[in-house]
């Protein structure tokens, strides 16, 4: 008899900024951001639960394989969105010198509840 697959519900809320907080996200730049973001996830059988960007910050709702893990995907993602984003906008190139931190946040959903997470994140630009 085969053993079943690994099943799963890792869902995290991650939160990112660009290097000194620099309000740098918006427009083209955004547009092609979320792209990225999408395009690694994809790749990697992460699911985008929500996903939310600001000027100066990036709040992404995701469930991911704990076997791959949420540092590598977020680690991807940052790599991936900085080396292509400041090679298309090299006005980015100009005014950082790398366009992420080092750091990020990252919280597992289990204390609240998937939906007022979801809405929080949803409700980040009306704050």
């Amino acid at each position: 008899m085969r053993a079943p697959p690994v099943v799963y519900r890792c869902t995290y809320h991650v939160v990112w900024c660009p290097k000194y907080r620099r309000r740098v996200i918006g427009g083209s730049i955004e547009d092609r951001l979320e792209q990225l973001i999408r395009e690694v996830c994809t790749e990697r059988d992460a699911h985008i639960i929500e996903l939310e960007t600001m000027p100066d910050q990036v709040h992404l709702l995701v469930s991911c394989d704990p076997q791959f893990g949420i540092h590598r995907l977020v680690k991807q993602i940052k790599g991936r969105s900085s080396r292509v984003l400041r090679a298309e906008f090299p006005a980015l190139k100009s005014r950082l010198p790398t366009l992420w931190t080092n750091s990020y946040f990252v919280a597992t959903v289990g204390g609240a509840t998937l939906e007022v997470v979801k809405r929080y994140v949803e409700n980040q630009k009306d704050a």
